[in-house]
């Protein structure tokens, strides 16, 4: 008999939350008992997970008793307060907040890049910022073939970047603009639909906002080359779902099209779509709700003749959060990166102690 996981979900209720309801659930993933946790508000509450009507539990000292796994996507401050007792209650975090991103004891993991990252934990692995998940998936397999020198991102970011409220804010200010009146933002800074502006992350005083600031810092750490070439430029833009990121890279040498094209397209968790011919690219509507980023547009810097333009679309919920999460809890079930499954406390040794 294969081995189930007792697992908790750290943040049910929200947006990240409800799409890894639906993800364990298609994918099958071997529980043998699943708690959903959220803030006291919402206990009492019910959520529906493989025909089973489910309670939400409110996150207090000692929920994490016998959990194998827990799913955390609540936000750094909660992560902070509450993953150390899930680890020292011997389970294993997977954590979708910044709060442990780059902390030099805790693995920073895209399946499709680093799998064996995942298995040096010491309690807490940490997933990568949405838009540094989508790119990295893309350009890892270019950087294989030929190692990457510097790279120029300009992210175009949806609304649900900012979760759930947020785009439901931008529905209503939609209608509100529509219909003559003066849209109201109580979520976002601005008002997003029918406008855009630079991410509103703080600001460093480099000039650079943190959003940016992720991009760079997480790629470094996932691709292990710490003064990798990236700078970024981060942008809301009004599309509910799905993120949408313009690269630029540069190579020492130039990078044949056709073989950049067969790479991405035989890449994991990537999907070629581009039809030169009715000018059609990748769009949030064909990323929102699959698991691939979808690359296209791929062609040469006429500027530099060692570089390479492309574009990319992919599901910021789905593989920029949730799915990637999912990915890494199968990882450590199957035990190593192409083993059989296999215990998740088992998966890099005794895993109870301090988180960081």
């Amino acid at each position: 008999m294969p081995r189930t996981y007792r697992v908790a979900i750290l943040g049910a209720t929200g947006a990240v939350g409800a799409e890894l309801l639906a993800l364990l659930e298609s994918r099958q993933f071997p529980i043998a008992d699943l708690k959903l946790l959220a803030s006291p508000r919402s206990a009492g509450k019910t959520l529906d997970f493989c025909g089973e009507s489910l309670p939400i539990t409110a996150v207090e000292s000692g929920c994490f008793k016998d959990i194998d796994l827990v799913l955390a996507s609540a936000g750094g401050s909660i992560s902070k307060a509450w993953l150390p007792e899930a680890v020292a209650a011997g389970a294993i975090a997977i954590d979708n907040s910044s709060a442990y991103r780059m902390d030099s004891t805790v693995p920073l993991v895209v399946p499709e890049v680093n799998p064996e990252a995942a298995f040096t934990h010491q309690g807490i692995i940490a997933n990568p910022n949405c838009t540094t998940i989508l790119m990295s998936v893309a350009l890892w397999p270019l950087h294989q073939l030929q190692p990457i020198r510097r790279v120029v991102v300009s992210t175009y970011q949806s609304a649900s970047g900012a979760g759930a409220r947020a785009m439901e804010e931008v529905r209503l200010q939609a209608q509100a603009i529509l219909n003559g009146e003066t849209p109201v933002s109580e979520v976002l800074p601005y008002p997003l639909a029918f406008n855009l502006f630079p991410h509103n992350s703080p600001l460093d005083a480099n000039g650079y906002c943190e959003e940016e600031l992720k991009m760079v810092n997480e790629t470094r750490k996932i691709f292990g080359v710490p003064d990798f070439r990236l700078t970024a430029t981060c942008v809301r833009v009004p599309v509910l779902r799905a993120h949408s990121e313009a690269i630029n890279l540069e190579f020492d040498s130039p990078f044949d099209l056709n073989l950049a094209r067969q790479v991405i397209a035989n890449a994991p968790g990537v999907q070629l779509l581009e039809n030169w011919d009715t000018n059609y690219f990748p769009m949030p509507i064909d990323a929102t709700g699959k698991d691939d980023v979808l690359v296209g547009r791929i062609r040469h810097d006429i500027s530099n003749p060692n570089g390479l333009e492309l574009w990319l679309c992919g599901d910021q919920i789905r593989k920029g959060a949730a799915l990637n999460a999912v990915q890494i809890a199968e990882l450590l079930a199957t035990g190593s990166p192409t083993g059989d499954r296999e215990s998740v406390s088992a998966a890099s040794g005794a895993t109870s102690g301090a988180a960081s």
